[in-house]
């Protein structure tokens, strides 16, 4: 029996369903009807809003098509790194990032910014090769409204 990975953010590395290779999806392990994923309809504050109803995997094995990826959300620069081999964005160690995905599970990386009214999320990021994301640590922030809650309004 395979076993299923846990339920979280991943790109899928071949087609399942009706759902391409290379495209961000979330993944629910368990549920009615069963395990299945769903696909991003939109953004809000970079962050991926998902369809209510989820593709259901054709059969368990289909999960081996699924690549992790880090969690959504505000991360801490542990060590000095670039976006990419290019080398035209460089983030400092200490620095305040935010992690995202655009629909084809390319991480994108903001800067969020502090002003009178508090903390803005910019609407442009600066995409990151996926290999570099270990140079990040995710921090721990309160979500409001959302805690128990999972893509297409799913309780965990």
């Amino acid at each position: 029996m395979t076993t299923l990975p846990d339920c979280g953010l991943y790109r899928t590395t071949a087609a399942i369903g009706p759902v391409p290779a290379g495209r961000l999806v979330y993944f629910h392990n368990h549920g009615e009807p069963g395990p299945g994923i769903y696909t991003p309809h939109g953004w809000q504050q970079n962050r991926a809003q998902w369809h209510a109803s989820g593709i259901p995997l054709p059969s368990p094995d289909a999960a081996q098509h699924l690549a992790p990826l880090p969690a959504e959300g505000l991360y801490r620069v542990v060590s000095e790194f670039t976006c990419c081999p290019k080398r035209c964005v460089t983030f400092a160690p200490e620095r305040l990032v935010q992690l995202g995905y655009d629909a084809a599970a390319n991480a994108l990386l903001f800067f969020p910014e502090l002003g009178p009214t508090g903390l803005r999320l910019p609407e442009q990021g600066t995409l990151v090769d996926r290999d570099r994301l270990g140079h990040l640590s995710r921090l721990a922030v309160a979500e409001v409204n959302a805690p128990e809650r999972l893509p297409g309004g799913l309780l965990h």
